[in-house]
């Protein structure tokens, strides 16, 4: 019992910290489970809360596929993440998940939360949201958090790629010069 809340008390205060632990574990659409820690050569990941029928979120594939694309070679994979209350959205069920995965020809791991526990670990409130999360030990910082960029019907036209311009400058060994922005999209609703 000890044991338990005092592991109970180490996550709640990372978290309050801006840290995310490696040990997070979610099913993707090929029904493999996904941790960080089986990336033990990542220097961070880009992580994506997105949905199947959000408007906004509908914008953004082939956009997470060239980010995915970009990064992972560097050491930065992408992983979005779904964490829609499927009750009050069927089309965010697992099945549709897996259904928009192979539709729009995802290369990263695309990961069902169903008890909406990690989208409340990172806080994240819209779809999409964007994280930029750098390692730190055995656990990860939160280093941005907001939109991917700042057009998201026209993607010719972005001005402020936020979330390239956040990992690119991790990867210059830089403190990151916007953190957080303003997201757009649909809400995420937490079931009580």
């Amino acid at each position: 019992m000890k044991t338990k809340l005092f592991l109970l008390f180490l996550v709640v205060t990372m978290i309050a910290f801006g840290q995310i632990p490696s040990t997070i574990s979610l099913k993707n659409v090929d029904e493999k489970m996904v941790s960080f820690s089986d990336y033990p050569t990542a220097k961070g990941f880009i992580v994506i809360f997105t949905c199947n029928h959000c408007p906004f979120a509908k914008l953004y594939p082939k956009r997470l596929n060239d980010l995915h694309e970009k990064y992972k070679e560097l050491g930065v994979p992408l992983i979005a993440i779904s964490s829609m209350d499927t009750i009050s959205y069927e089309d965010d069920s697992y099945l549709k998940m897996i259904q928009k995965a192979k539709k729009e020809h995802y290369g990263f791991p695309y990961l069902y939360d169903p008890t909406q526990e990690v989208a409340k670990l990172f806080h994240a409130q819209k779809t999409p949201h964007a994280f930029v999360i750098w390692r730190n030990g055995d656990h990860f910082d939160i280093k941005y958090s907001g939109a991917i960029d700042d057009n998201g019907l026209h993607p010719n036209e972005v001005e402020n790629p936020y979330l390239s311009m956040a990992v690119d400058e991790l990867l210059q060994g830089k403190k990151v010069s916007i953190p957080e922005t303003m997201t757009i999209g649909c809400q995420i609703y937490f079931r009580k």
